[in-house]
């Protein structure tokens, strides 16, 4: 701090009477803190501390040279609410200065949230996943587009395989946007899920580890897949072929699969029969948005007539809402109402609009990876721990049924 000026502090009543305020953050000099009462002092000797500048006029008194009061300079409060301001300094420890402060931080939402937040956590931790006795095979699908279909593939996926679980992931979008989210290689040279649907390739030929994951394998998507519809349709048991191969793959494997995730496009063709045809059990994403339900009884009307026809053991199993935002309204009214159609299938986990579950693909990562405790992260855990409870807890009905 600079040395005390040698020249006397100017008599009250001249100069700037906001200067004279701030003087107050100045040591007193030796000379004049005789003259300065005890109570004073104390007071003063708190200026090393960073302080707020006194309001003159707010309650706050203002030394003079002579060290006594000079209430007829003080200036008025600027403003009427200055005058009941409560920032006063309080006699106290040397160097201490005490500020109104609210009795706790504690019961803000942002507080509670978080408490919530590290609760979910914690039980996550330590909680075991059960793992299924036969493999579970999904098709995450919906003819709307932007519902974070992919993104709820990639997320489940990597959260169960982070819990032990062997995960695969068959990208059957010709964009390749999940291929790009696990960090797997997709270019165009390579070969993919489309050799395995048009020229009988084994998936194991085909098939690459996560680069992010460990129990976690993708088979890729390249642009070739783009034309796979058309190529499609000449084929014998066209509609049967992903079935074949994934099922002689699960055959030969030494270790099964846990949960295999198919991805699907958003629209109703040959790549998408194939998925359906394949799986055993139907996701659903639902964005807690406007026309979230639009298309969704087209959707609902060709699972059952591929049940009918071509997979008797289609399910759908489960409804995930997501892109939900607690602030609107409308999100809640989508939730409820989705809820009120489906009660057995919406899971009770809600996943949130996040900035990290957005940027997360741009970096060849899941949200799992890119930042694990993030509130996308988190909820996409709950939810992959919900579908392996719900799996046990249907397993066992069934097999009280039977």
């Amino acid at each position: 701090m600079p040395s005390a000026p040698s020249a006397p502090l100017p008599p009250a009543g001249e100069g700037d009477p906001q200067l004279r305020s701030s003087e107050v953050d100045e040591p007193p000099l030796a000379a004049d803190r005789e003259r300065i009462p005890a109570d004073r002092e104390t007071a003063l000797g708190a200026a090393s501390a960073p302080a707020e500048p006194y309001a003159v006029g707010a309650g706050v008194e203002t030394p003079t040279e002579s060290g006594v009061d000079d209430a007829e300079h003080a200036e008025p409060a600027s403003h009427p609410a200055a005058a009941t301001t409560s920032h006063a300094v309080v006699a106290g420890p040397a160097g201490s200065v005490s500020r109104e402060t609210p009795e706790s931080y504690g019961g803000t939402p942002l507080a509670d949230q978080l408490a919530d937040e590290t609760r979910r956590r914690i039980a996550l931790d330590q909680a075991v996943l059960p793992l299924p006795r036969t493999t579970r095979i999904f098709t995450i699908s919906n003819q709307k587009g932007g519902v974070g279909k992919t993104t709820s593939a990639v997320n489940l996926a990597a959260a169960l395989a982070r819990a032990g679980a062997h995960v695969l992931v068959v990208d059957l979008d010709p964009q390749g946007n999940a291929s790009t989210a696990l960090g797997v290689d997709h270019r165009s040279d390579l070969q993919s899920v489309y050799e395995v649907l048009v020229s009988d390739l084994a998936i194991a030929e085909v098939v690459q580890p996560s680069t992010e994951h460990e129990n976690l394998d993708c088979v890729p998507a390249t642009i070739h897949l783009a034309g796979a519809e058309i190529e499609l349709v000449s084929l014998v048991a066209r509609e049967q072929r992903l079935r074949r191969a994934l099922d002689a793959h699960l055959a030969t494997m030494e270790r099964p699969y846990d949960y295999v995730f198919i991805d699907c496009p958003p629209s109703l063709g040959l790549l998408t029969i194939n998925a359906f045809v394949a799986a055993r059990e139907v996701l659903i994403p639902i964005q807690c948005e406007y026309y979230a339900l639009e298309g969704l009884s087209q959707l609902l009307s060709n699972i059952e007539l591929i049940e009918r026809h071509l997979n008797p053991e289609l399910r759908l199993t489960t409804i995930l809402l997501t892109m939900y935002d607690s602030r609107t309204n409308l999100a809640q009214q989508v939730a409820q109402e989705v809820r009120d159609h489906f009660p057995t299938q919406t899971l009770d986990t809600i996943i949130p609009r996040s900035v990290r579950v957005s940027e997360a693909p741009s970096y060849g990562q899941s949200v799992i990876s890119y930042d694990f405790a993030s509130t996308g992260s988190l909820s996409y855990r709950e939810a992959a721990a919900e579908i392996a409870w719900r799996g046990v807890q249907n397993a066992s009905e069934q097999k009280e049924s039977v």
